[in-house]
């Protein structure tokens, strides 16, 4: 048998030979074992953070990674941006009848290898089939826990803030629109697509770490503009400081995208205290996910919303999209 069929969903033989001879494979997580209805999860912190989100990226393999990476690198990295450290993720499977067997295994060994590299543990799952047409192929829910190491709020924001951007802004974006072949273009674009919580979890202890946050549906632009909202200061930002790929650069030109409103799955904007800055920088960079960390941006009370200094010495003010250039993009 090469695809899946409805009976896989049935929960009769064929679902526990899907259960046991691929999900368990792959899936050797001490909590998922029992296969009871809810598993018992080792939690020494009672200030726990909890996030859920779902996964319908088109096409679900892209350069980079596949829907099973997202899911899981997704969750981790709401978890971190909150000051959590990820510990128990949730896996939940929508799929299609005819879905190939093959293209499912290679999804959860990447969610087996993703999730043990992050030192995260799949503590439970579900599977539903679906009849043919009646999803794209697969679907994914992740819903995560972790233990709160870091209070991170809007509210700290304070004028004189710097932002800081962990890498090139709007790979994820890009690789995806190249992956759906719509345009003749072989440009090698990668998802950024990773778990941030080894990055990002040494700066829990920097005393001047204020808030930060994942830009993915919406980049860096829409995230400003929240921070902006949220904070009740202004976001100023140069273009200049902003890591953006020559391939980026390039695809962005030929279709008509702005990098800064693309999505990003392995990146985080971070606030810090002036004073803490450069300390932040020093141990962003000495991660290999973090190497190409920049100052760009500060908050200000001179005014509000969110002002970009191009190149040229002007301003161009940033807003919300008001529709979604590059829709099932995670």
């Amino acid at each position: 048998m090469e695809k899946i069929e409805i009976a896989h969903g049935s929960g009769g033989k064929l679902t526990r030979e899907l259960i046991e001879n691929l999900f368990l494979k792959y899936l050797d997580f001490e909590e998922l074992k029992s296969l009871q209805d809810a598993s018992y999860l080792k939690l020494s912190s009672p200030n726990i953070a909890m996030t859920t989100d779902s996964y319908v990226v088109k096409p679900f393999k892209f350069p980079g990674g596949n829907t099973g990476k997202l899911s899981v690198c997704g969750t981790i990295n709401d978890l971190t941006v909150s000051g959590a450290i990820p510990k128990y993720l949730s896996l939940g499977l929508i799929i299609e009848e005819g879905f190939s067997l093959k293209e499912l295994e290679d999804i959860i060994s990447t969610i087996a290898k993703t999730a043990k590299e992050a030192g995260v543990a799949i503590a439970t799952g579900d599977t539903k089939v679906v009849e043919s047409g009646k999803c794209d192929g697969i679907y994914i829910n992740t819903a995560g826990i972790g233990e709160i190491k870091k209070e991170l709020s809007p509210k700290f924001v304070k004028p004189g803030d710097v932002i800081i951007v962990t890498g090139y802004v709007g790979d994820h974006g890009i690789a995806i629109s190249l992956a759906r072949e719509e345009f003749d273009m072989e440009i090698p674009v990668e998802s950024d697509c990773a778990p941030l919580n080894t990055l990002l979890t040494p700066l829990f202890d920097i005393s001047g770490l204020k808030w930060m946050r994942d830009p993915t549906r919406g980049g860096v632009a829409t995230v400003a503009v929240e921070l902006s909202e949220m904070s009740g200061y202004g976001i100023k930002l140069f273009e200049d400081k902003i890591p953006v790929r020559e391939e980026v650069k390039f695809v962005c030109d030929m279709l008509g995208y702005d990098p800064l409103y693309l999505a990003n799955e392995g990146k985080a904007l971070i606030v810090v205290d002036k004073k803490d800055a450069e300390n932040t920088l020093n141990i962003l960079k000495e991660h290999p996910l973090g190497k190409d960390s920049a100052i760009i941006g500060e908050v200000t009370d001179s005014f509000k919303g969110v002002r970009l200094r191009t190149r040229i010495g002007g301003e161009r003010l940033l807003d919300l999209l008001e529709d979604d250039p590059l829709p099932r993009i995670c």
